[in-house]
């Protein structure tokens, strides 16, 4: 029963500090899909230290994404997120549209 407890503790350690991605749908327009693509995106260290060098936060806004893609008519709208031993994460924000 204690190695069962043992590989048990492992498992769900060696999954707590396992990389992690995810990508999820925000919103979607009536406006169609366009070839237009734009990002905005924050990679912080344990939550709150943001790196982006010449600001104390990072602007992953929609309107920043759209800015960034040249987009004005805004299609769809993701958000992706990914972290490595929970230590280091991005968050991306993902605009389509004209």
């Amino acid at each position: 029963m204690k190695k069962l407890t043992t590989l048990i503790a492992a498992a769900a350690l060696t999954l707590g500090l396992a990389a992690c991605t995810s990508i999820a749908p925000v919103n979607a327009t009536s406006n169609p899909v366009g070839s237009k693509v734009g990002e905005a995106e924050t990679m912080t260290i344990l939550g709150f230290l943001t790196l982006k060098p010449k600001a104390l936060y990072a602007d992953y806004s929609i309107q920043t994404a759209a800015k960034n893609g040249g987009i004005s008519r805004i299609s769809t709208v993701d958000v992706y997120h990914k972290n490595i031993l929970n230590i280091i994460s991005w968050t991306t924000t993902i605009v389509t549209g004209e």
